[in-house]
């Protein structure tokens, strides 16, 4: 179960890396666009939004993974059946939140396909519904991986008892 543990969290530690760096191309490219005065600076709206959750989760499971790692290593030696337990109740509400975000996700990218159709003469709305896109499409597949990788640790984490 130690490898497991490591190999989950070490993957969440490297996704947060790539969630804030996501977040900080985000902005970047935000920046370029509205310094250009690009007609696509509508997209700066979402992509800014979205990036700030992005650096926000991103640095948060980064720097809260280490502690959590150790924590768990200690209750898993010193009382396992309360740290299987606990744990695969914790991943198991991970697991439904992965749900609920996917449909809010693939909502979000809906609507950015839509704007794309419904906003086609407006250069502001238009270019927000990409933006939202991307960042919709960005954040679903990242979450995929999330969610693969909470799947097999729950499982070997049910696979305790």
């Amino acid at each position: 179960m130690q490898a497991q543990l490591m190999a989950y969290f070490s993957g969440e530690k490297q996704e947060g890396l790539f969630f804030a760096a996501a977040g900080v191309a985000a902005i970047a490219v935000s920046i370029g666009l509205i310094k250009a005065s690009s007609s696509y600076r509508g997209m700066a709206y979402p992509l800014v939004a979205v990036a700030l959750i992005h650096l926000w989760v991103g640095a948060a499971v980064y720097f809260r993974t280490d502690a959590r790692v150790q924590s768990l290593q200690q209750q898993m030696q010193d009382q396992p059946q309360q740290f299987q337990l606990k744990e695969s109740r914790r991943m198991e509400g991970v697991m439904r939140n992965f749900s609920m975000l996917k449909t809010l996700e693939i909502v979000l990218l809906l609507t950015g396909i839509g704007m794309t159709f419904a906003f086609r003469h407006s250069d502001l709305l238009y270019s927000a519904g990409i933006g939202l896109f991307i960042q919709a499409a960005v954040t679903l597949v990242l979450d995929l991986f999330a969610e693969r990788r909470a799947e097999h640790y729950l499982a070997a984490l049910q696979s305790l008892t």
